[in-house]
């Protein structure tokens, strides 16, 4: 019997994504040194404002290129997505012209995506779900050099500034012993449940007709799979986008706040990356409604409002509670109505 074949053609995915990586523009000669020398002092610092360090010990952090990036997140898919992607390719033809097609379509969707963000992202925390290691902090160095050079950014103080935000989330996931379980558990689950069953797509888009103001919000938050996904997968969808924008909103503000000396242009920096997020042609900002990224950047500004929301009424580091168990996290709900987390949990506030 043949083997059955992946749903992605992932190599499809590596070139096309790498491809348009290499269209865009970079500084020429850019170079971003190792932040060894950094990263023991930033988790003090990090420490001292929010009271996480990683129970994981110190960070090793690694300057890469767009294909070193591609190339991870490639890895990261196919691990999460291997359970349901092997279920998949199961009710797949083994070969075929048509299942050829169309796994090098989904590959080809997935490398546009892909290298589009690899021209943008400027960090990232990895949890390395599965693999060998237990986590990765990434810088990309090309990016961070075309930034500096287009906003005439210190590059010493940005690098600084974004090596605290990603070390952030990684005393999140590694300082608060449960999250990574958590999280990695939700993801599961919502991997787990995606099911390509055109007769559930069939009665979504009948839904969207009928409440076209809720399927709206849905592709806001989610893209198309929010508009597709029953109300189980809705509902585990907005824990995890209520998790992510609290962390994104937690890590945002903890640079700001324990950036101190070592950067002083903090406040710019965050003002000109929330611009840099919002601005983006009509096109693009279609394509990211659509994938769900559009989403993703609204939680940095959604997750700062809620922060400083529940500060104001109970006092600074009001958000600590939420470290002491997954059932003080706020949903994407209580994100957008602090009081309605406060009411629910406010008792143990402040």
């Amino acid at each position: 019997m043949a083997a059955a074949k992946s749903p992605i053609d992932w190599r499809r995915a590596e070139q096309i994504a790498t491809s348009i990586a290499g269209r865009h523009p970079l500084v020429a000669g850019a170079k971003v040194t190792d932040f060894g020398h950094l990263n023991s002092l930033l988790e003090d610092q990090i420490e001292e404002t929010t009271g996480l360090r990683s129970l994981a010990g110190p960070a090793v952090v690694q300057v890469i290129d767009r294909p070193d990036w591609i190339r991870a997140n490639i890895a990261s898919f196919q691990h999460l997505l291997a359970p349901v992607l092997d279920e998949w390719s199961e009710k797949m033809p083994s070969n075929g012209f048509a299942a050829s097609i169309s796994s090098q379509l989904v590959g080809a969707e997935l490398g546009a995506l892909l290298g589009w963000m690899s021209t943008r992202v400027l960090g990232q925390y990895d949890l390395l779900v599965g693999r060998d290691d237990d986590d990765a902090v990434y810088m990309v160095g090309p990016n961070l050099a075309t930034v500096e050079k287009r906003f005439g950014f210190d590059p010493a103080e940005f690098r600084t500034g974004v090596l605290l935000h990603e070390l952030t989330h990684r005393a999140q996931f590694t300082g608060v012993p449960w999250m990574k379980g958590h999280f990695t558990d939700l993801v599961d689950v919502s991997v787990r449940m995606a099911n390509p069953d055109p007769h559930r797509i069939a009665e979504a888009i009948r839904e969207a007709f009928n409440d076209r103001d809720r399927a709206r919000q849905q592709v806001r938050d989610s893209g198309v799979f929010g508009l597709i996904a029953s109300a189980e997968q809705r509902q585990v969808i907005q824990q995890i986008a209520g998790l992510m924008s609290l962390l994104e909103g937690h890590g945002d503000v903890t640079m700001s706040r324990a950036a101190g000396d070592l950067v002083p242009s903090a406040g710019r920096f965050s003002a000109v990356l929330q611009a840099r997020r919002r601005r983006t042609n009509p096109l693009t900002r279609l394509m990211l409604r659509l994938t769900g990224i559009e989403g993703k950047l609204n939680q940095y500004a959604a997750g700062e409002r809620f922060i400083a929301a529940i500060e104001a009424e109970r006092g600074p580091r009001a958000v600590d509670v939420c470290w002491l168990s997954a059932a003080n996290l706020p949903s994407m709900e209580e994100i957008r109505n602090p009081r309605q987390w406060l009411g629910r949990i406010g008792a143990l506030v402040g």
